[in-house]
């Protein structure tokens, strides 16, 4: 007999859960990518005391980045230069970082690895907090070239 369906989201939800399950959907299927996230709170309830939401929340906010480089051609060549992350691009960076973390994961469900990857980036850890200290490291390291953001 198959399992009951719950009521997974609650009405007037957090439109950062929103944006993160449009994310997370493949090929259209938003109640499949809403069960995945949900289950993967279940699993976060289930490994830790805190609440699974607050979880979620801490781990966007740690893998959210403050400055990255981009390229910026000067005289033939190309320079890679930092400049700040506005706030929607810091909020797809680090959704999309989590997600390529938990699907580079392997051998569980996707609602397991999703909420191991939260956990670890409550915790600064995991793949999409090494990405975000990649890009920090990569900015600091060509603050040379900074003063070729505003040209």
């Amino acid at each position: 007999m198959a399992k009951p369906i719950k009521q997974y989201i609650p009405q007037g939800s957090d439109p950062t859960i929103e944006k993160f399950i449009n994310c997370m959907m493949v090929g259209g299927k938003k109640s499949t990518a809403r069960r995945i996230f949900w289950d993967a709170m279940e699993v976060i309830k289930t490994r830790t005391k805190d609440q699974p939401l607050e979880v979620f929340s801490k781990a966007l906010l740690n893998v959210t980045p403050l400055i990255e480089v981009r390229p910026k051609r000067v005289g033939g060549s190309v320079y890679q230069v930092p400049v700040e992350v506005g706030p929607k691009r810091q909020q797809s960076l680090s959704v999309r970082w989590v997600l390529d973390a938990a699907r580079a994961r392997k051998g569980m469900p996707m609602a397991q690895r999703l909420a191991m990857e939260l956990l670890d980036a409550s915790t600064d850890q995991g793949a999409a907090f090494k990405k975000k200290q990649d890009v920090l490291r990569m900015a600091q390291a060509n603050k040379a070239f900074a003063h070729l953001a505003n040209r």
